[in-house]
């Protein structure tokens, strides 16, 4: 339970609710217990077995309530039938219904204030997991399968939905329900109780060796739920590619595959767990049925025991049946939701390696250059930049051009610090990247790729993550120069049309516009093109083209793998190739020699 101790610490900004919850469980253990002694009168006055008490009893201290409650409730019914029988029944039973409405309202209101607690913790979880995932560096996505992550956050926080009201169950309500029903049977018998008890250790013994294996069994069910999760979201992701290779029995042989695994841990999971109640019942009525027998003897042949108090003995010794049966399954419940828990607190204990140092500077203009020193950079053991030496000035544009797999992208990537160099130098106007707070980072900079990345979101707001700030005028401003405004105006419901997942209702061209709109409204004093216009119809490069070139004026470029007529113009070529560069320049110097760079232009790759 390491990992549900962990979960529960979030419980502690809703400790009110948990103290109102105890205090109302209190009440309902007290009076669940009380609703089954207050039958013994009943059964006496059906059997003409009263206890008569003709006066009334004086209270003398707390250490004799019991004898006054019993003497008081005695001497009224004694009254009522000494005037008309069916008075004394009609009081008895408004007492018993009275206890059984209370304990149901005291139920209600444990149960009533515990929700807060439980979807108080399970809001921040989801929260706290969140934003852990947001924070976290691109490196770790790269590494984690995106359908896990979303069964982290979805499926295994409702286990802990479940887990968490049966382990106040477990600590609470139940024992409580069971304790105050011991007392009661103990003032009723010594005998007989100590008799019950001899059965509890062998219950909770063979209760205990069932639930050892179901943390395990629960972790294989969940890490399969994040298998067929992944398997989903790359399905419907790569739709496109599965139907024009013809490979849709290949995936759906991968998803049964997962979903059959998923049916097997299952099925051992929920029948592990299902043996909880008939066995906790089958031990109940074996220790009722013993007790009928030994309570029997002392009603009929030692006369030790009144036969009403034993019906109502039989009653008690019964309600301990139902919470023992609720602290089995809460007991299996908890080993359940400690898997979950496990995999919950393995996302929100992950280190970010791209955090801010101690002290990171926040810095707010870019005056003079970028300057790579000396830099290598590895994606485990495949080495990708190779000792990099690059300057770039403010407001030169550079373009980096070389065959696929040169590290071109890396080189963005590394100054966006989406990951680390492993070793030389980044720095900014003379500030190492590492010492630069990553939030003042990301505002120098504005990034546009090949792929758009647009949400299911007005086109406005989509615009406006440039500049969350923005006005309306502004972000029309913005479409304008990216030559978007016009086909917004023609949409539906113009700037207010959503755009679907991606922005999947438009076209390529339309959403690199878009992506441009968003970047000129940044207005990043950096700018980084990867590869904008490579997807692409010709009629749709121009206008984009054109975008880009206004979003370029005045303003510090790299730019990669981008069309010939913006490379002649970059103030700087840089040539990449296996992580090397191999040639620096400007177009003219690069082809008027026998270059790299003038193969590269004469066969168009870039």
């Amino acid at each position: 339970m390491k990992y549900f101790k962990k979960i529960l610490s979030y419980g502690i900004p809703y400790i009110r609710f948990a103290f109102l919850n105890l205090f109302f469980n209190i009440l309902y253990a007290i009076f669940s217990a009380l609703a089954f002694v207050g039958l013994i009168p009943m059964i006496q006055i059906l059997f003409g077995k009263t206890n008569k008490v003709l006066e009334e009893p004086k209270y003398e201290g707390i250490t004799n309530l019991k004898d006054y409650v019993e003497n008081f409730l005695n001497y009224k019914v004694t009254y009522y039938i000494n005037q008309d029988s069916s008075k004394a029944l009609l009081l008895v039973i408004f007492i018993i219904i009275s206890i059984f409405l209370l304990k149901n309202i005291f139920n209600y209101l444990a149960l009533y204030f515990i929700t807060f607690l439980r979807n108080g913790v399970l809001r921040d979880l989801r929260a706290k997991l969140y934003q852990k995932i947001v924070s976290l560096p691109i490196n770790f996505f790269s590494e984690k399968k995106k359908g896990d992550l979303i069964a982290r956050v979805s499926s295994d926080v409702l286990e802990l939905q479940q887990s968490f009201l049966s382990i106040l169950e477990l600590i609470v309500r139940e024992p409580l329900t069971i304790l105050f029903t011991l007392v009661i049977m103990f003032s009723i018998s010594t005998n007989l109780t100590l008799f019950v008890l001899i059965f509890v250790p062998i219950s909770a013994g063979i209760i205990s060796i069932i639930g050892k294996s179901l943390k395990k069994k629960s972790e294989k069910v969940q890490k399969e739920q994040g298998q067929f999760l992944s398997t989903l979201e790359e399905t419907i992701t790569g739709i496109k590619i599965i139907k024009a290779f013809n490979v849709e029995n290949t995936f759906i042989k991968k998803f049964m595959l997962s979903i059959n695994r998923l049916l097997k841990f299952s099925n051992e999971l929920i029948n592990r767990q299902n043996l909880a109640s008939p066995i906790s019942e089958f031990l109940g009525v074996l220790v009722i049925g013993v007790l009928l027998w030994y309570g029997g003897r002392m009603v009929l042949i030692d006369e030790s025991i009144d036969g009403a108090v034993f019906i109502a003995y039989m009653g008690l010794a019964y309600n301990i049946l139902t919470p023992a049966k609720g602290l089995s399954k809460a007991y299996y419940s908890i080993k359940k939701g400690d898997a979950a828990a496990k995999r919950i607190i393995e996302i929100l204990n992950v280190e970010d390696e791209l955090k801010n140092i101690q002290n990171a500077k926040e810095i707010r203009a870019f005056d003079k250059e970028i300057y790579f020193k000396n830099v290598f950079f590895s994606y485990g053991k495949n080495i990708v930049l190779n000792d990099i030496s690059l300057s770039i000035k403010k407001g030169e544009t550079v373009a980096l051009v070389g065959p696929s797999g040169g590290g071109k992208t890396t080189v963005a990537n590394l100054l966006s610090r989406f990951y680390d160099i492993d070793s030389g130098k980044i720095i900014i106007d003379g500030n190492s990247l590492k010492e630069i707070s990553k939030k003042s980072l990301n505002n120098l900079i504005g990034l546009v790729t090949q792929d758009s990345i647009l949400f299911n979101d007005s086109v406005a707001n989509n615009i406006a993550l440039g500049n969350l700030n923005s006005s309306i005028e502004e972000i029309k401003k913005a479409a304008k120069m990216a030559n978007a405004h016009q086909f917004i105006e023609e949409l539906a419901d113009g700037y207010n049309t959503i755009i679907g997942e991606g922005g999947n209702k438009l076209s390529g061209g339309e959403k690199q516009r878009l992506s441009i709109a968003r970047a000129i409204l940044k207005n990043p004093k950096i700018l980084i093109l990867d590869e904008a216009t490579s997807s692409l119809d010709s009629s749709s490069e121009k206008l984009v083209q054109n975008a880009l070139e206004k979003l370029m004026e005045n303003r510090t470029s790299i730019v990669i793998a981008h069309r010939l007529s913006t490379i002649k113009k970059a103030n700087k070529i840089v040539v990449l190739d296996k992580g090397l560069i191999i040639e620096k320049g400007t177009h003219e110097f690069l082809i008027n020699k026998d270059s790299f760079y003038k193969k590269l232009v004469d066969f168009q790759i870039f």
